[in-house]
């Protein structure tokens, strides 16, 4: 059997719902096969970065993984699909964005997937919620680099919508 593998997955999400929706996917990616949902990260709102529309919320979660980094990439498409995504246009708003943003130290440049996420480190919904997950992952230059993009943690007690 392969061994597993450490993938982090950035969750997003701006149409109708989003904190349910990124709820359900945080349970979802817990059911996936050969796959353990280890942690995720809180919530946040962010402004969109290169589209228009509502803010998103976002977060991230840490697998363990024994799926194949396209076999993952497969999973997380399907489960979009299933909430609805559309892809009428490069950053149009989303019911659910799920990226595959690290697996393990790979370095993967094919046609369909690009690991680690090419636009990783220029992303602060992205980067503020992997640090809480893996701060050895994002460095305080990361963070100044992305600091002029607006995002604040929901208060854990709050109804993300």
């Amino acid at each position: 059997m392969r061994e597993a593998v450490q993938a982090f997955v950035g969750l997003g999400a701006n149409l109708g719902d989003p904190g349910r929706t990124l709820t359900q996917a945080l349970s979802a990616l817990a059911t996936l096969p050969r796959t353990r949902l280890v942690a995720h990260s809180r919530l946040y709102r962010s402004a969109p970065v290169g589209a228009g529309g509502p803010d998103f919320l976002n977060a991230v979660a840490e697998l363990s993984t024994r799926l194949t980094a396209p076999e993952l990439l497969t999973a997380l498409q399907q489960l979009e699909h299933a909430a609805g995504r559309e892809r009428p246009y490069r950053n149009a708003p989303r019911t659910l964005d799920l990226d595959l943003l690290l697996y393990g130290s790979a370095r993967i440049g094919s046609a369909a997937l690009t690991v680690p996420h090419p636009r990783l480190r220029e992303r602060a919904f992205v980067l503020l919620p992997l640090r809480e997950l893996a701060p050895h992952l994002v460095s305080d230059a990361d963070l100044a680099a992305v600091a002029g993009q607006r995002i604040a943690p929901l208060p854990p007690t709050s109804s993300p919508s």
